[in-house]
């Protein structure tokens, strides 16, 4: 795991909180708290990763779709 560090520039803990936040969702941290907040067992894994595919697959079909309607 690598240490996110952040300056501190004139006295503006703000602005630094707000760089420590970017930098933390850059590097995708708050996605890995979510995955590990509880367990899921393989099968309920198996069934979103489908539905996931699914939406993900129309959404591309309504987006080819409508690039072709003229």
């Amino acid at each position: 795991m690598t240490q996110i560090q952040v300056q501190v520039k004139n006295g503006n803990v703000d602005m630094a909180l707000r760089k420590l936040k970017q930098k933390a969702a850059r590097d995708g941290v708050p996605s890995e708290y979510k995955k590990h907040e509880c367990y899921d067992k393989p099968g309920i894994r198996r069934r979103n990763a489908k539905k996931e595919g699914i939406k993900n697959s129309r959404k591309r079909n309504r987006k080819n779709n409508s690039n072709g309607r003229d």
